[in-house]
């Protein structure tokens, strides 16, 4: 799965280079490095980029058996996390926000006050009713979120999604 997370997320990376907003992904392998070595850990993980120069920094939390999403947006200092289990993981957001902290730091020679980012656990989502829909809620809540639309989707849109998701990876391309 984790192959198939970063190849999606990398498609819609690549589509960002074209279209508003910019974007910038970090693979699956991110979160939990973050949560075991903290910012120091990760500093050439961004050698070559600026993360505040971007909108949108995606993140595909995985928790052992489930997927999730967080969203860094820099347009409006919101870091915001959604589960289609309606979960809630603060210690994710708060982690992020950690690690925008010590990256401006880092990157800007100035300290940010962690208060100016606004923690989210978004609730009105659409809602996962079985065990393995999971991955495929991840990648297209950050396919509307990388277009800035509305979620206007539901379970019963996911085995089109799921097909369509298929020939986008075999194809290289989105939709």
């Amino acid at each position: 799965n984790d192959e198939v997370i970063n190849f999606y997320f990398n498609l819609l990376m690549d589509r960002s280079k074209k279209v508003a907003p910019s974007i910038h992904i970090f693979n699956t392998f991110f979160y939990p490095r973050l949560l075991k070595v903290g910012h120091q850990g990760l500093a050439r993980w961004t050698r070559k980029v600026d993360l505040f120069s971007k909108d949108l920094i995606m993140i595909p939390i995985h928790l052992g058996m489930h997927w999730c999403l967080a969203v860094i947006d820099n347009r409006t200092s919101t870091i915001t996390y959604y589960d289609s289990l309606l979960g809630d993981n603060h210690q994710c957001t708060a982690a992020l926000r950690d690690y925008m902290v010590a990256e401006h730091l880092s990157k800007k020679k100035q300290p940010m006050d962690p208060a100016s980012w606004k923690l989210v656990i978004e609730k009105d989502l659409p809602e996962q009713m079985n065990g393995c829909d999971c991955g495929v809620f991840a990648c297209k809540y950050a396919e509307y979120i990388s277009q800035d639309r509305p979620f206007d989707f539901a379970q019963s849109d996911m085995p089109y999604f799921r097909r369509r998701m298929i020939w986008e990876i075999i194809n290289k391309t989105l939709l």
